[in-house]
């Protein structure tokens, strides 16, 4: 797809060879591929944005003020885990730990100033990688399920739930939420052609996502999807726009319904189905619940201003914290358990803030920021603060906010132009006849070529 060199698309260089142009998009694609699978360590993510990194930095990106206060906070977090993980750097999956939390603080400020730039088109290729790593995902996690790849059930499965490329079924659920919006987007706004792939895409990680057998990732999604499409009807320009968005939303939710009630009948999906669906689950429950670890975690960590270090809170308790704030107490302290949540949430009422700024990118800003704002609701009943799509997501919001600085920056210098071109028109005058019975002559100008 080609895109126009214009000052909206933020250019990362006017001068930049259209060769390295190109090898900066085509690198967030594989960023965007990569991301979905994690299955292995180190994962394919982790190497392409070492690789993106180098290529950018070297090929000009630079570091702006407007990201310090980003910076900042994810430097504080970091160093609230290291300090509480001084003593324990003798435990290899401590120490992995804290290098993955360093890690993706860098990923999040190396994709906030590659989205600053060249937005437009960078968001597209993200989007575009996105996609199609969900569908790899996601069609790998149907395989593993159904059984359809001889001995990779074991691989692909987890108790029985489609994993896919990623480790827990939970992560494959919430993962695919943002590729999913996307190619909601494309349904209820495309064309016809492009309307019809997109619902054939949007169907493969629907079934993934129901699975996955992730009551947070089918809540998430449901909901994202909802406060999406409603911010794309309160945002659209044209009423034939937003009738199209209502009525074709409202056509795929039933499909959707119709596609669930005919994959509930079979016995296996819907015995799961009813289990998972409940809300009578016995590792909520109890004193040692995981609502229960979470009053009792808040009271450990208001007496632990070091907190007790990353992946510690096992020793106290049957299970993980299962909440990403109190983690952030627990695993860094203080200084992590107030940097964190202030990081998170500075971003959301940002993001807020910036739903109706009318930028190019304001359709995948609003796919982006329901997937975020799904995750940080997600965050307070499950571990997500090593989900690399958050800190990806999270990356892509600063970037934009960045990017939506320099477009109104833009937009108000080409309407102040005009006015300051006429104020700078010198005011010529002309000298009348000095008597009605002068020869007339032609009127000499107070205005000097040179004026």
């Amino acid at each position: 797809m080609a895109y126009a060199a214009t000052a909206a698309g933020f250019l990362p260089s006017m001068t930049a060879a259209p060769g390295v142009v190109a090898l900066q998009r085509a690198l967030l694609w594989l960023v965007g591929v990569s991301v979905a699978i994690v299955f292995i360590e180190p994962s394919p993510y982790e190497l392409m944005t070492i690789a993106a990194s180098i290529i950018f930095f070297a090929t000009g990106l630079r570091l702006r003020l407007v990201f310090m206060q980003l910076l900042l906070l994810l430097f504080l977090v970091n160093i609230g885990y290291s300090i509480s993980a001084a003593s324990l750097m003798d435990k290899p999956e401590v120490t992995s730990w804290i290098a993955t939390s360093w890690y993706m603080a860098f990923t999040v400020i190396f994709l906030a100033m590659v989205v600053s730039e060249d937005t437009t088109a960078r968001l597209d290729m993200l989007r575009r990688g996105l996609i199609v790593g969900a569908l790899i995902a996601s069609l790998a996690g149907i395989a593993g399920y159904f059984s359809l790849i001889p001995g990779a059930h074991k691989l692909l499965t987890l108790y029985d739930r489609a994993s896919g490329t990623f480790k827990d079924p939970n992560v494959l659920g919430a993962f695919l939420i943002l590729p999913a919006l996307f190619v909601l987007q494309s349904v209820v706004s495309d064309g016809f052609g492009k309307s019809m792939r997109s619902a054939i895409a949007l169907g493969i990680m629907a079934l993934a996502v129901l699975l996955a057998f992730s009551r947070a990732a089918w809540g998430g999604l449901a909901l994202t999807s909802a406060f999406m499409l409603a911010l794309m009807v309160l945002t659209s320009p044209s009423r034939a726009q937003r009738s199209r968005i209502i009525v074709t939303a409202v056509v795929a939710a039933i499909a959707v319904v119709m596609l669930i009630a005919v994959l509930l009948s079979f016995d296996s999906i819907g015995e799961m189905f009813k289990q998972r669906a409940s809300f009578d689950q016995s590792y909520d429950e109890g004193r040692f619940g995981r609502f229960g670890r979470h009053i009792l975690g808040a009271e450990m960590a208001l007496d632990l201003p070091f907190g007790i270090g990353p992946l510690q809170f096992h020793r106290y308790f049957p299970e993980d914290t299962h909440n990403s704030y109190l983690n952030a107490f627990m695993s860094g302290g203080w200084i992590s358990g107030i940097c964190y949540p202030a990081l998170v949430f500075i971003t959301v009422i940002m993001g807020f803030r910036h739903i109706f700024v009318r930028v190019p990118w304001q359709r995948a800003y609003l796919a982006i920021f329901a997937a975020f704002l799904g995750t940080v609701g997600e965050s307070f009943i499950i571990d997500t603060d090593h989900w690399r799509h958050f800190w990806m997501m999270l990356g892509a919001m600063w970037g934009m906010f960045a990017a939506a600085q320099r477009h109104r920056a833009g937009a108000a210098q080409v309407i102040m132009a005009p006015a300051q071109a006429s104020w700078r028109l010198p005011a010529c005058s002309s000298a009348p006849p000095s008597s009605p019975s002068a020869p007339r002559s032609p009127p000499a100008s107070s205005c000097s070529p040179g004026s």
